[in-house]
């Protein structure tokens, strides 16, 4: 499950079926996504890595990392070492790609590409696994939903929705003001009425090669919320 937090102006479309197969939202500004799978097994999301003190000149648009792979038909760690080698023109991010086969992740804020064994991981604005409150807050009641079998699409939509706000002490300085980061700091993100978390997606993948994907999108300006949900197997 994750949330995506955005500017509340910016334009986007909800979960559905792309010309190239694959189901995932749209920014409808610069064309891309930040999660999507396809029914051939492909899956990728992707997450800012939050460094507002050094703004790249001109850089390319993250939300083609996602669409790109999606698209593509080379392997997720083929992808990923191609994108090494340029990962330096984009804004800071993580990206996670994967296939039935495997699962990995690269940033451009840290070397090397990483395969990822099986196993829970938190993910936020920082390197994967960086252990903010609200990832640790995640990744431990994601356990508890596991631990008792609570494993459904209601239930793990709860996982990421907490507001609790961090202490100062513990807020990270990521180049945003002191109001903004801590704000930032909760996992369901209003800053006034300009920025804040704009869905939730949980995703579900079967054993059976069934995949579920259910998209919350919330509008926070009039307190409204509308659920997507898209079901589709993952071909042998």
């Amino acid at each position: 499950m994750a949330n995506r937090d955005e500017f509340f102006e910016r334009p986007s479309s909800s979960l559905s079926k792309w010309e190239h197969g694959f189901y995932a939202g749209k920014d409808l500004k610069a064309g891309g996504t930040w999660m999507g799978m396809h029914p051939n097994g492909r899956f990728a999301t992707l997450t800012n890595y939050r460094d507002l003190k050094n703004p790249k000149v001109n850089p390319k648009t993250r939300g083609n990392l996602v669409k790109n792979f999606l698209e593509a038909d080379v392997d997720p760690y083929q992808y990923l070492k191609t994108l090494d080698l340029e990962k330096h023109h984009y804004e800071g991010f993580n990206l996670i790609v994967g296939d039935q086969k495997g699962l990995f992740y690269l940033s451009n804020y840290k070397d090397g590409i990483e395969e990822l064994s099986s196993g829970l991981y938190g993910l936020s604005n920082a390197l994967l696994d960086t252990p903010w409150t609200k990832v640790n807050l995640a990744k431990r009641q994601l356990q508890e939903k596991l631990d008792r079998n609570l494993i459904d699409l209601s239930e793990l939509m709860q996982v990421v929705t907490s507001r609790k706000m961090d202490p100062e002490e513990l807020l990270p300085d990521t180049g945003a003001t002191l109001y903004q980061e801590k704000h930032l700091s909760a996992q369901f993100i209003r800053i006034d009425d300009y920025y804040g978390t704009v869905n939730t997606t949980v995703l579900l993948w079967k054993h059976t090669g069934e995949v579920e994907m259910l998209e919350r999108t919330f509008d926070q300006l009039n307190d409204a919320k509308i659920d997507n949900l898209v079901k589709f197997k993952v071909k042998d």
